[in-house]
């Protein structure tokens, strides 16, 4: 009875509405037969699955053909169409009375393994021997150390971590397509490693069979100073950025973040904002031009892909809608020497009001200057009173000269003096900003290995009036009981942010922000993040969330989503569900934008991960119902805007 069930399911595949009728094929590759050859027939179906419930058939396509892809299997183009007679459903009907639920999805969910994707893209590859060369599973010796190298925060480096299924590192945008379409045709996911950054690993595990591709071997930097222009490819890293344009110019830059490691891929798809937002806005803002590889494996551009997408992907999280090749990013002007400071003021110096001030001041001045501050608990020199010490780091697009005026008018309590600045190159700047001293060799930048990992958790607000001296000393109270594990990063807003509507881009935290706030604590010198102290660690920081909901954005609570949180949930089924994370990341009128885009541009869903845009799928009709005497079998999903 198996095999004859087999036999009708093999033939008919469930496409939106229609049901194809398709010519039995053995797959090249095929091993041996399955199931009286089910193996042609997963060729062209993919994956789907039959489910038996209350005494009804339900069929449910979860995957579908891979089209549009000229090198792979023209022969789909040729299927037949016609309608399968109410007389085979009935059959099936009867039959799948007698059949439990455990033994039919043995036999329909059965996936491929790893060495049948493998195998697929090696031979849909011109020279199957060079590809073979970049492609690795659990197999491999070098598959671990692959994974872990941009493994960049180190809570994720633990045995029960998923990994992925396989790991592909392309060197060409034809082998990515090739992944592509068998990722699809095996059942895979899809995860884009460009950095290794994503706070929640989302680039580079995941609790489903998932491929990573890792971008390291294409990153490639072109930059073009007459056109004040920079090509590059989603696996270089800002470090490596930054440098390639100082290798050329002084006199150009481009407003990123100061963490060198950060890949250019993922980063510019969640806006990115560094030392320059005040001057020129986010990284996305300064994006002109991209090379985007679609569901079907087109690779366009800005103009072919027209401005809704274009727009999405800038600030909308890129991987939602399909896999950024390289980006076309618009250098900025600078001087050739900037001005930084550093200094740091304590209670004891009046950090609290000179903090408070810091908030009024800030977002309203010049926005050549740019100051951030981190915030620390601290014992009070060998005794065992503890402290708040705030480190205040100022970048000034000018000299000193011109510096030093503009904060003694405007800010003559935090007492910045000619000795603690320093006129160095915008490059060296970021060396600064990092922790290094400017005399580094500015190469330092493209050594990823030399980079520190993170191993910590962290949170995101954003603040839209500033917080009075009490809710201040509230909040240093709440770190003066933290072990030293913690950390607040706080860059104001202002300047060119305000310029921008909150509908430019799906960034939306622009005009009336005071400052974006990151709370962090890390777990060094523990195991894990789930030892005792790194559990306490973590209920600290949560109730830091707590103790701050009074001072921060509300109606949604703003949160910056390169700095993804799954503590907000992941809920997708429906908007209501959606809206409790999304709205926070994106805000309601961007949100509802990207999901109408997602529709559009990827209505199956295929590039999808906890937190992505999602597709809302709607019955148009049971899936069994009578019409005119006839039982027919109607399964379509059609993508709805919330």
């Amino acid at each position: 009875m198996l095999c004859e069930i087999a036999f009708l399911l093999r033939n008919a595949f469930f496409l939106r509405n229609e049901i194809t009728i398709m010519p039995f094929r053995r797959a090249p590759s095929a091993k041996s037969s399955f199931l009286c050859e089910m193996d042609g027939y997963f060729r062209n179906a993919i994956w789907w699955k039959v489910f038996v419930e209350s005494g009804y058939f339900v069929a449910s396509k979860l995957s579908t053909l891979y089209k549009n892809s000229k090198d792979i299997d023209q022969t789909h183009q040729n299927m037949e169409k016609s309608q399968l007679s109410s007389s085979i459903f009935l059959l099936i009907l009867s039959l799948s009375f007698s059949l439990s639920w455990a033994a039919l999805s043995s036999i329909l969910e059965a996936t491929p393994g790893a060495e049948d994707f493998t195998s697929c893209v090696i031979s849909n590859s011109s020279n199957g021997t060079s590809t073979s060369q970049l492609i690795f599973t659990s197999a491999n010796a070098s598959f671990l150390p692959i994974w872990q190298v941009a493994v960049q925060n180190t809570r994720f480096l633990k045995p029960s971590t998923p990994k992925p299924s396989v790991i592909v590192t392309p060197t060409n945008e034809t082998l990515i397509r090739t992944v592509l379409y068998c990722a699809k045709m095996y059942g895979y996911e899809l995860r884009m490693r460009s950095g290794g950054h994503d706070y929640e690993g989302l680039s580079y595990t995941a609790d489903v069979p998932f491929v990573m591709i890792d971008f390291i071997n294409m990153r490639s930097i072109d930059v073009n100073v007459a056109n004040k222009t920079a090509w590059v490819q989603a696996g270089a890293v800002l470090g490596e950025v930054y440098y390639a344009i100082s290798q050329q110019t002084d006199t150009l830059y481009f407003p990123a973040g100061v963490c060198p490691t950060v890949g250019v891929g993922g980063y510019m798809g969640g806006a990115g904002y560094g030392n320059l937002l005040r001057k020129y806005g986010t990284a996305a803002d300064n994006i002109v031009d991209v090379r985007f590889m679609d569901v079907n494996g087109n690779i366009l551009d800005r103009a072919s892909m027209g401005e809704d997408l274009f727009w999405a992907i800038r600030g909308g999280g890129v991987s939602s809608f399909g896999i950024v090749l390289a980006w076309k990013l618009g250098l900025v002007d600078v001087p050739e020497r900037v001005t930084v400071f550093i200094l740091n003021k304590t209670l004891e110096d009046g950090a609290t009001e000179i903090f408070h001030k810091y908030q009024y001041v800030l977002p309203a001045i010049d926005r050549n200057l740019h100051m951030r501050t981190q915030v620390f608990s601290e014992y009070i020199g060998n005794t065992t009173m503890k402290t708040i010490r705030i480190m205040f780091e100022g970048i000034y697009q000018g000299s000193r000269d011109t510096l030093l005026p503009l904060l003694n008018e405007k800010f003559p309590e935090l007492g910045v003096t000619p000795e603690i600045c320093e006129e160095i190159t915008m490059v060296q700047s970021t060396l600064v900003f990092w922790g290094v001293p400017s005399s580094t060799p500015t190469e330092f930048l493209t050594n990823r290995s030399a980079i520190a990992k993170l191993n910590n958790k962290s949170k995101s607000d954003y603040v839209r009036k500033p917080i009075p001296i009490s809710g201040l000393k509230k909040i240093w109270n709440k770190f003066m009981e933290n072990d030293q594990s913690a950390i607040l990063i706080i860059n104001p807003f202002g300047g060119r942010m305000s310029d921008y509507s909150e509908t430019a881009i799906p960034y939306p935290h622009r005009g009336g922000v005071v400052f974006q706030l990151l709370k962090s604590v890390n777990f060094q010198g523990e195991t894990s993040d789930t030892t005792p102290v790194s559990l306490s660690r973590i209920a600290w920081l949560n109730s830091l969330e707590e103790l701050l909901t009074p001072y921060v954005s509300k109606n949604p609570r703003e949160a910056y989503s390169n700095y993804n949180d799954l503590d907000f949930g992941v809920g997708n089924a429906n908007y209501k569900e959606a809206s409790v994370w999304g709205e926070r990341y994106w805000k309601r009128a961007n949100f509802k934008k990207l999901i109408r885009i997602k529709a559009k541009v990827d209505p199956e869903n295929f590039f999808r991960r906890p937190q992505s845009i999602p597709v809302f799928s709607t019955r148009l009709s049971d899936m069994l119902r009578l019409e005119g005497g006839s039982t027919m079998l109607r399964c379509a999903k059609v993508a709805t805007s919330p």
